[in-house]
């Protein structure tokens, strides 16, 4: 198999993220208790940010390994992201690598990190790919929802595509749920079915984390 991506890694990158989300802002984390303590899990993350995906990693009770586009390994970043444990990705086309490798990182116990919506967008769940459904058809992972609000705020912005140093970002987790229907079949017919099972559970945590924070 692909040689997965390491875990030891991804506690280093957790760790640069704990100091820099909350030296630059002021992350509330909500639910963090309901990733499952151990065994593999898929965290499935709104995006309509840049700075999502550190957000969860810094915040996340346990070293995550996020899928990322291949455009972001650019330069020092490369060696940086990979060195920290996180999965370049090609979405154009089915990147087998990157498959076999996510895979591994279930297999071995760990936590996948997955923007559902494939890229940055509204991030209110509203297009969801069918990569998360094989993922966790596939390896039987729970899927935990993620919802980031307050990450795309306009008002006092120092950096286009940041948002206003110090501001508050609200990071609430979801119950874990099972993508599944427990027959293990991953037909396109099942995969189909799995991804509105978990269009439905992502929209509904979203829906419950906006009236939770008020945002």
């Amino acid at each position: 198999m692909t040689d997965v991506p390491s875990a030891r890694g991804a506690e280093v990158g957790r760790r640069i993220g704990v100091g820099l989300m909350y030296g630059l802002w002021k992350p509330r984390v909500l639910g963090a208790w309901r990733v499952p303590a151990a065994g593999p899990v898929i965290l499935a993350v709104n995006h309509s940010h840049n700075i999502d995906g550190p957000m969860v990693m810094g915040v996340a009770p346990r070293p995550t390994h996020f899928l990322i586009k291949k455009e972001a390994f650019v330069g020092p970043l490369d060696p940086f992201l990979t060195g920290i444990g996180q999965l370049k990705v090609d979405r154009h086309g089915t990147d087998r690598t990157a498959i076999s490798r996510a895979l591994g990182v279930l297999e071995q116990g760990g936590v996948l990190g997955i923007f559902p919506e494939g890229t940055r967008g509204e991030g209110d769940f509203a297009s969801i790919r069918a990569g998360l459904a094989y993922f966790a058809v596939r390896s039987g992972a729970p899927i935990v929802p993620v919802a980031v609000l307050g990450s795309s705020e306009r008002r006092g912005r120092l950096m286009k595509g940041l948002p206003p140093l110090r501001s508050r970002v609200d990071v609430v987790f979801g119950d874990a749920f099972e993508a599944g229907d427990g027959s293990g079949r991953r037909t396109r017919k099942a995969l189909d079915e799995a991804t509105e099972r978990i269009q439905k559970q992502l929209t509904a945590h979203l829906e419950n984390a906006r009236r939770l924070t008020g945002r």
